[in-house]
């Protein structure tokens, strides 16, 4: 039997990992600037999380959720802390794509309407609902598509406004839009949207999957705006690898027996691998890290002769190239050793790295990217 091949692959088998730094089978070292579509939050086989994981595997790796888990109030305690979210429920499921269909769906049940609106550019997943409200027709299969999606523009709250009407159970954004290329929506966009939100009765959702968890120098990219959502979806960075996923749920929504549902998610070793990995952020004052390292990125790149635009915040940074990104990407990869991501709409380069990375990892990147752009 083959796998089903799906993914464009680099001929690059990665063999181990240590903090920044990737091995492959040949033994050739690479800089990770992209974490594995900006999972890695803390570093690769970081000490701490390491041994907490072992451990937990060694006592109990899974039970469902027929039985109380403890870990799961402590992760929900833990997360109240560092997300200034100090009053909203948490519930916990295994990826992006899932924490995004349940909230739709719980928006859905709690304003008893059917209708969403996404925006263009937005990617939140490849499953049904999240597909569904993801601009791109290419990923969706003819039983994705439906008019129950009405789309915006970004940063436009006028094309909001046209598409706003009674049956809109909730509007979901991006924190930033990544996929989309990096693009950040207004102070004041957001702030008429959570207005225009709460006057219709509609649900605010703001996906956090890509941009929180600590990136952008806030824990949330949308707490640079002063907004608050109803419910922030999260995954990624969330356990550093291991799949995680969870939302955020404003405590005026109630819970039901049976509303929402999963088998493996928020399981023992799952929840300790989440434990671990904010526990190692807020001892290591990794979301400060991630506001001043991007910081001094953005002044090493600043002004830079082959940049088109630049844009981000904290650690999540879009690099539009004036010659084209894809290959520039290429040669970062296979003659610096170098691992970004890419979003090809815009010819821009994404780098969405590790929270502990240092200024030393960033002059690097930066002395490389001069070397392949001159």
């Amino acid at each position: 039997m083959n796998t089903f091949e799906v993914f464009k692959l680099y001929p690059i088998a990665i063999e181990s990992a240590k903090g920044l730094e990737l091995t492959d089978t040949e033994g050739k070292k690479y800089l990770d600037l992209y974490g594995g579509h900006g999972v890695i939050s803390i570093g690769h086989c970081q000490e701490d999380y390491v041994k907490a994981v072992t451990a937990q595997l060694n006592k109990i790796g899974f039970y469902s959720n027929s039985v109380r888990i403890p870990f799961q109030e402590e992760l929900a305690q833990k997360l109240q802390k560092i997300s200034g979210y100090s009053d909203y429920k948490l519930f916990l499921v295994n990826s992006g794509a899932e924490a995004n269909e349940n909230a739709l769906k719980l928006a859905s049940f709690y304003t008893n309407r059917s209708k969403v609106i996404a925006f263009r550019k937005a990617f939140h997943g490849r499953t049904s609902l999240a597909v569904a409200v993801t601009d791109s027709p290419a990923i969706q299969a003819p039983i994705n598509k439906t008019d129950k999606v009405l789309w915006a523009e970004l940063n436009d709250i006028e094309s909001v406004k046209a598409v706003m009407d009674s049956d809109v159970a909730a509007v979901i954004i991006e924190g930033i839009q990544g996929v989309g290329g990096v693009k950040i929506p207004s102070t004041d966009f957001l702030k008429q949207l959570r207005e225009l939100c709460s006057k219709n009765g509609s649900l605010l959702i703001i996906d956090e999957i890509q941009s929180g968890y600590g990136r952008t120098g806030k824990f949330y990219a949308h707490q640079h705006s002063g907004v608050k959502a109803d419910i922030i979806s999260m995954a990624k960075g969330i356990a550093n690898g291991f799949p995680v996923g969870a939302i955020m749920i404003n405590p005026e929504i109630p819970a039901k027996f049976g509303m929402l549902g999963t088998t493996f998610g928020g399981n023992h070793l799952g929840c300790a691998a989440a434990l671990a990995t904010v526990e190692v952020m807020m001892k290591n004052n990794y979301v400060d890290n991630a506001a001043k390292m991007g910081e001094y990125l953005f002044g090493k790149l600043k002004g830079h002769k082959a940049i088109k635009d630049l844009r981000g915040k904290g650690l999540m940074v879009g690099i539009e190239t004036v010659a084209d990104a894809s290959e520039i990407r290429n040669r970062l990869l296979f003659d610096e050793h170098i691992f970004t991501g890419f979003s090809g709409g815009v010819n821009t380069i994404r780098l969405i790295p590790p929270l502990c990375i240092t200024k030393k990892e960033i002059d690097r990147f930066v002395e490389a990217f001069d070397k392949v752009t001159k």
